[in-house]
């Protein structure tokens, strides 16, 4: 273990010489930019922390109409972020990062503390928190630096946290979030990125009777944390903003945002104030980790706060928890300011200076977005948009790689896969209804080996060319489900009897048909088409779906004696 600890000092680079990463492990993913990157498009150093007011929530912003929940008043929120990123490694140590091993199993000497003992940075996280900001349209640092942030509590074993507060990664960006409201109204707007912080995470508390657990297994893990300006109105909005967010960090790369797990945990900084009159002081609520809740402990410090203003009263700016049991928030401790923190720099981390040519190969390697991926589903394939929600969900629910490797097994790319030469509306179709129907009743998650590309588009040309009716198709891909196999499927189409029937056998199950349903033939003789489909229903349980029921409809109003069908 001393040996340990004194190689880390030697690793480490002089106090002199700035942290340069350059071209070292470089690698191209795969995913090209539409926009030529320019020095315009990164200036040096655009703004430090010092120019952005520490009374997040109290910026003024567009006003919107007031909600009926709420008549006369206007919330204002806004979001600190915080997203474990998806390295294999902490930020300053090289202790490998696993939530799931046993307590206090993944602990470096930095880790916990020791005297000594120096940080090096893991430029995995760096990649990704670069790769974030260029997803957000953030405005990317040449130069950025690491704070000391001082607190005491057990666990933060140092005393203090290495953050990036008063000159971080990136400042500004937006992200577009469509939310709809409690009038079922859908709404759409530009939430602002306030900043893109690196930091470290702090260990795991368990609190027992009389007793507190330390967990050093998270301690130093990699976070980013990302501010947001104060421009939702509404706990719906604030719920779309972070399920938006986290679909962009999976969708990159960058997280794997399981909330239930710790990865990704939200303080939200909530105020109200009457339209027209300044914004009203700000409570912050700690460590929110559902959606639901989020919303719930919005909605509940809304009230709080207009109940106590409409009294006559004062709203005091302070920390608050939630209490998932009682709906409820509760204080935690007055809100402390940047002086109380007693920030500092960090005085074993040189500046962090990023490079030209490394901002645009990371702008060039960046996977795209999930709002970049929709439009292309809608306005370049035009599938239906429920189809592209159902493909969005697939892909945001695989499991994210970890230092930013591309997955390629996808729901899209096995999607894009199939649409080769086909409608992607037909594809879409029978992907999403009849291949994700079927695993779903079979209670089986999708995975692109479960049923290969190349079987599921053989299947959509049969039924296209008409050498099987789509109901024999959705047998087949349920019969290759139960047996998997990579016997040709023309084989498996004949030993099922699948294949579609020929004029020849059409008109002889028609009449088969006519014949079992002599009543309802007569009726439909006389004028009551309505029971053509009666008979259709019975051409189809004859024939086993081997025939198409529009032709079996055809067939039947000519031996009937009817008239075409009007269209």
């Amino acid at each position: 273990m001393l040996t340990r600890a004194s190689r880390v000092i030697r690793r480490f680079p002089r106090r002199t010489r700035l942290f340069s990463i350059l071209e070292d492990n470089e690698q191209r993913i795969g995913w090209g930019s539409s926009t030529p990157v320019t020095t315009k498009n990164y200036p040096a150093f655009l703004k430090s922390r010092n120019d952005v007011p520490d009374n997040l929530g109290l910026q003024e912003g567009k006003e919107e109409g007031t909600d009926e929940r709420w008549p006369g008043w206007q919330p204002v929120i806004g979001i600190e972020v915080h997203a474990q990123i998806r390295a294999r490694r902490k930020l300053f140590s090289d202790t490998v990062t696993d939530v799931d091993a046993p307590p206090n199993s993944h602990v470096s000497l930095f880790d916990a503390a020791f005297p000594g003992t120096l940080p090096i940075l893991n430029k995995a996280c760096v990649d990704l928190g670069v790769r974030t900001a260029v997803a957000l349209g953030s405005d990317i640092h040449e130069r950025s630096s690491f704070d000391r942030k001082h607190y005491f509590y057990a666990d933060l074993p140092s005393g203090y946290q290495i953050t990036q507060h008063y000159s971080p990664l990136a400042t500004g960006g937006k992200l577009s979030v469509t939310h709809t409201d409690k009038k079922k109204c859908t709404k759409t707007k530009d939430i602002r990125i306030n900043q893109i912080q690196l930091e470290q995470d702090t260990a795991k508390s368990t609190t027992q009777p009389g007793v507190t657990l330390i967990d050093l297994n998270r301690a130093g893990a990699p976070l980013m944390e990302i501010v947001s300006e104060p421009d939702m109105r509404s706990p719906e909005q604030a719920g779309a903003y972070v399920t938006e967010l986290r679909a962009l960090l999976r969708a990159i790369g960058a997280s794997n945002g399981n909330m239930e797990e710790g990865s990704l945990r939200c303080d939200v900084n909530v105020s109200v104030h009457k339209p027209g009159e300044p914004f009203g002081t700000r409570c912050e609520i700690k460590n929110l980790n559902t959606i639901k809740g989020l919303q719930i402990a919005i909605n509940s410090e809304v009230r709080r706060q207009i109940v106590l203003l409409s009294s006559g009263q004062t709203v005091a700016q302070e920390t608050r928890g939630f209490d998932e049991d009682r709906a409820e928030t509760f204080t935690l401790r007055s809100k402390e300011d940047a002086p109380d923190y007693r920030y500092m720099p960090d005085p074993n981390l040189p500046p962090l200076i990023l490079t030209e040519d490394y901002i645009r190969t990371i702008e060039y390697t960046t996977p795209p977005t999930p709002q970049k991926l929709r439009h292309i589903l809608l306005s370049i394939y035009e599938i239906p948009e429920r189809d592209a929600k159902v493909l969005m969900n697939l892909r945001a629910g695989s499991d994210v790689p970890f230092d930013g490797e591309l997955k390629e097994n996808n729901a899209l790319s096995y999607f894009l896969d199939v649409t080769m030469d086909r409608d992607p509306k037909v594809v879409a179709n029978w992907m999403v209804n009849e291949l994700l129907g079927s695993l779903a009743y079979r209670k089986e998650t999708f995975t692109t080996e479960r049923l290969p590309a190349d079987q599921l588009g053989e299947i959509i040309d049969m039924v296209d060319v008409g050498g099987i009716t789509a109901t024999s198709g959705k047998a087949l891909l349920r019969h290759i489900l139960a047996e998997p196999t990579r016997e040709p499927l023309t084989d498996v189409v004949d030993r099922l009897g699948l294949r579609s029937t020929g004029t020849d056998g059409l008109q002889h199950i028609c009449q088969a048909a006519v014949d079992k349903l002599p009543l309802d033939a007569d009726s439909a003789r006389k004028g009551n088409t309505r029971v053509i489909k009666r008979l259709v229903g019975e051409v189809m349980r004859q024939s086993k779906g081997r025939v198409d029921a529009l032709a079996a409809a055809v067939m039947l109003r000519q031996m009937l004696g009817l008239p075409p069908e009007d269209k």
